[in-house]
């Protein structure tokens, strides 16, 4: 295909499509016409893309062909219609492809976390920094565990609750920056350290993990989740690969804060069973059962559901035409 003299040819038609779809108010002609030259500037842009590819001429049209579908579809499908690709092709989608991610920032947050936890338990000096022997104590035998039962269990989770969503969606939000989730990371793992230092120090390690399982399997893998995909907008910008920058930064930018939503519903559950599960009278390994279950739930929604979506050719992007053109290249 020739593309100047194509698009030499077919111009007057793709400018008249963008005129009406801009117009404010269209009369029946105008809107029967609309919809012919939406029907025929389709097979055009189809034509360009096939022999072409992405070109300046094929955004433009593409931008011309979603401004003129909104005029008679609406904003957009039915939001109810949306739901089940969403939660069932994007968000699992979008989560599997963070799976190494994830792993790497698990791994790197239980070493730090131990490493500190033995420096505490291993340095009696550095444990008498932390506070003097009566302090200590009080926070061993009462406070830790007084912390998950001093509040009513609904307004406990719910507070646990928006407290760790917003943390994730800021881990996705500033990840851009490259250093905002380290950041995160390093003082989330340093005070998982510092609790385990002082109640391991105290012989009270069983208590510390019989209240932080449950609840904490889910909590911390959402967290890493979150940190990961903050981590992926990152690279997107440092190494977008054959993508422009801009491009690799949509394209991951909008599957990615799909996982925030991810994020919050799983923290949702975590919330509730710190509110309702961690501080019962239930065996603690019922306790822990209860938070293994949904660490397991977690877990399959995102590898398994996940590898099926992938390999069925989702990312957990819009499907392109939501997503409009690549480029918006000036005329």
């Amino acid at each position: 295909m020739d593309l100047d003299a194509y698009t030499a040819a077919r111009s007057a038609d793709w400018e008249e499509l963008s005129r009406l779809a801009s117009k404010r108010r269209l009369d029946g002609p105008e809107t029967d016409r609309l919809i012919d030259l939406y029907q025929s500037g389709a097979a055009d842009l189809s034509a360009i893309q096939t022999s072409a590819g992405s070109t300046a001429a094929g955004d433009r049209l593409s931008l011309a062909l979603s401004s003129a579908r909104l005029r008679f579809t609406g904003a957009g499908a039915n939001l109810f219609a949306q739901l089940p690709r969403f939660f069932v092709l994007q968000l699992p989608a979008a989560l599997y492809r963070l799976r190494w991610i994830v792993l790497g920032v698990a791994v790197a947050t239980i070493v730090i976390a131990t490493l500190y936890a033995l420096w505490i338990t291993g340095n009696p000096d550095v444990l008498r920094n932390l506070g003097d022997d009566a302090n200590l104590r009080k926070y061993v035998e009462h406070d830790f565990i007084d912390y998950y039962s001093n509040n009513p269990a609904a307004s406990f989770a719910g507070q646990v609750w928006t407290n760790n969503a917003w943390i994730a969606a800021q881990c996705i939000a500033f990840g851009i920056t490259g250093l905002y989730v380290p950041y995160v990371l390093i003082q989330n793992a340093v005070g998982v350290g510092t609790a385990a230092g002082v109640m391991f120090a105290y012989g009270r390690g069983d208590v510390m993990f019989s209240y932080i399982l449950p609840h904490g399997l889910l909590e911390l893998t959402s967290v890493f989740v979150a940190a990961a995909a903050g981590l992926r907008i990152f690279w997107a910008w440092i190494a977008p690969g054959a993508r422009t920058r801009g491009q690799a930064l949509a394209e991951d930018g909008r599957a990615l804060f799909a996982v925030a939503v991810g994020c919050a519903i799983s923290l949702f559950v975590s919330g509730l069973i710190e509110g309702f599960v961690t501080p019962s009278g239930l065996p603690v390994w019922a306790k822990i059962g209860i938070g293994a279950l949904a660490l397991a739930a977690f877990l399959a929604y995102m590898l398994v559901l996940g590898r099926r979506a992938v390999r069925a050719g989702e990312t957990g992007d819009l499907e392109e035409f939501e997503a409009g053109a690549r480029r918006i290249v000036a005329a």
